[in-house]
């Protein structure tokens, strides 16, 4: 560990000795402080908050992002080159010792500067705040300086009544094609689902959320309703009258309430404490007394909030996820260092770090099964023999990046959504034991089977 400790203290000095490394501090300090100043909001105090918080953790993790992948390529592959490493190699210490301590080396970097960059982040925020009048302070601490998770009603699997339907409906399955027997299904399929989403004029329907395992820790606390409904109404700025029956079902302890909403849009309200029922369950019954279908989309259509954490303890965390991100980085510099030169290294790492942040177009050549785009000629997407090798190359990518992605501490954050410990967990494993691993264990078996006089010779 002595070893490795030393490596990363080079690591440091070797970042301090780069030019752009100054560069890029000087503009982390600008984003920081200055960003702030130039950015124009929506007029409320929430808008102000939530665009300030966004911007400046997001400008926070592209500057540090891109040093990252700058100096784990240079502090390798110019060691490399200036016979740096060579003269550190003769001495009784492992080549994976010496790239670890690299990648640590810049991982304690990243680590200071991100926590400067939050705690002047979360110092700001807490300033900004303060001189906002009491009852927009009220607003922002409510809705923003909070750590709120959510509970959904359990997904419903409609397979085994889309099986029972169509054996019912379809006498003689084997006599249709595959792709006849598909659509069938999905029509099937989509027609059970309205059941369950569609509400009709003067319908209504329950939902019950199970929440015994947090029952204690929710007694007297502030709840919320997220929901989201779709019409068919062409007007955008309509208002829809729901009735709302929330609370233990034959209690007195039930409450109604009455909401105007807008369709096509997440609406949050206020729920009364102590609504759950003995087994820890809360009853949601809404009914649409308009003249219009109510579609309730049944992954996002309704969401209790609740509170978890701190908005200190959710910012830390949300810290945690962009650090994983940054490790990521350096492990894909450090790895293409280790048997690239610096140019052609940086490029490399650049052109991954560019699909990560090319996820739609990725996700549209997966979709398609083409990147040669439409095909007018045939009225569909053509497919090359180059699609036969690029897409499940895309495909792999895509998955990668879906483990990277998932995870978005900004828009967590910028909501006053929770960040929960479960969630960094996974973070952890998945970007830094799963993919970090991987590259570390490529990089350092790369540099160690590198011939550290033949690259001297070739550059």
């Amino acid at each position: 560990m002595n070893k490795i400790a030393t490596i990363a203290g080079l690591t440091w000095k070797a970042a301090f000795r780069y030019r752009l490394f100054w560069i890029l501090c000087a503009l982390l300090a600008g984003a920081v402080l200055g960003l702030p100043l130039l950015i124009k909001d929506d007029g409320t105090a929430q808008g102000m908050v939530q665009i300030l918080l966004t911007y400046t953790l997001s400008a926070t993790a592209t500057l540090l992002g891109f040093a990252t992948l700058w100096l784990s390529c240079g502090t390798l592959a110019k060691d490399v080159e200036e016979c740096q490493v060579q003269m550190v190699a003769v001495k009784p210490i492992a080549r994976w010792q010496i790239w670890l301590g690299k990648w640590l080396g810049l991982l304690s970097l990243d680590a200071v500067l991100l926590a400067l960059a939050g705690a002047a982040i979360f110092g700001l925020l807490q300033w900004r705040a303060g001189r906002l009048s009491p009852d927009q302070q009220q607003i922002v601490r409510r809705d923003i300086f909070v750590s709120r998770a959510s509970a959904k009603e359990p997904p419903m699997n409609l397979n085994p009544l889309v099986d029972q339907y169509m054996q019912r409906a379809v006498k003689n399955l084997s006599a249709l094609s595959g792709s006849d027997l598909a659509e069938i299904r999905q029509q099937v399929a989509e027609r059970i689902k309205s059941r369950y989403t569609d509400l009709p004029p003067g319908v209504g329907r329950m939902w019950g959320i199970d929440l015994h395992a947090i029952k204690d820790r929710l007694r007297d606390q502030r709840l919320q309703l997220r929901v989201k409904f779709n019409t068919g109404s062409s007007n955008p700025d309509a208002l829809y009258t729901t009735l709302w029956r929330v609370g233990p079902t034959n209690s007195t302890r039930q409450t109604v309430l009455t909401e105007v909403l807008p369709a096509d849009s997440f609406q949050e309200f206020d729920l009364p404490p102590n609504l759950l029922d003995d087994q820890g369950r809360l009853w949601i019954e809404v009914f649409n007394p308009n003249d219009v279908n109510l579609t309730f989309p049944m992954e996002e259509g309704m969401e209790l909030l609740y509170p978890e954490s701190t908005f200190g303890v959710n910012f830390a965390r949300g810290l945690a996820v962009v650090f994983c991100w940054l490790a990521l980085l350096a492990s894909i510099g450090l790895a293409s260092a280790s048997f690239l030169s610096f140019p052609v290294a940086a490029f490399v790492s650049l052109a991954v770090l560019f699909i990560g942040l090319s996820s739609s177009t990725v996700s549209s050549v997966v979709e398609q099964g083409t990147i040669t785009g439409y095909d007018a000629a045939k009225a569909g997407y053509g497919h090359t023999l180059v699609d036969y090798a690029v897409v499940p190359v895309f495909q792999v990518a895509l998955k990668i990046i879906n483990l990277v992605q998932g995870f978005s501490p900004i828009d967590s954050l910028s909501s006053g959504r929770s960040i929960t410990w479960g969630q960094l967990g996974l973070a952890v494993t998945q970007i830094i034991l799963l993919l970090s691993g991987f590259f570390c264990a490529a990089g350092i078996l790369l540099f160690t089977r590198r011939e550290l006089a033949t690259a001297q010779g070739n550059n």
